[in-house]
């Protein structure tokens, strides 16, 4: 199981890299379109932090559901278009900052299970 992050804004992606480890499983951070569409090949999930200057959120977020991977976004609780754009795109959930800043462990815990106990099998 193994968990591919794109942010590039170095704290969230800190923050999301650790939280998934939490979770006891594998992530790798990148912080390009290009270096996360070579990952996907090896990754069961992604977290694409929505707010980049680097990348297009949704175009990963497209490329990362295209791949097979369960699709987890973080961004803005007030940007409701591009919650819905990220979920259009094929986000199996959009969360806002705040959420996974208060409970991110948990959080992620409970999407990851599914993936995590597929791969058990």
């Amino acid at each position: 199981m193994r968990v591919l992050v794109l942010a590039d804004d170095l704290i969230w992606s800190t923050r999301l890299v650790a939280q998934v480890r939490a979770a006891d499983v594998e992530v790798s951070s990148v912080r390009t379109l290009a270096v996360f569409e070579a990952g996907l090949a090896a990754a069961d999930a992604a977290i694409v932090d929505l707010t980049a200057r680097a990348y297009d959120g949704i175009a990963a977020i497209t490329l990362a559901a295209a791949a097979g991977a369960r699709v987890l976004a973080v961004g803005q609780h007030d940007d409701v278009q591009l919650r819905k754009r990220a979920l259009a795109a094929g986000a199996d959930r959009v969360h806002p900052y705040r959420k996974l800043f208060d409970d991110g462990p948990g959080t992620l815990a409970k999407w990851l299970k599914p993936v995590v106990e597929a791969s058990a099998r």
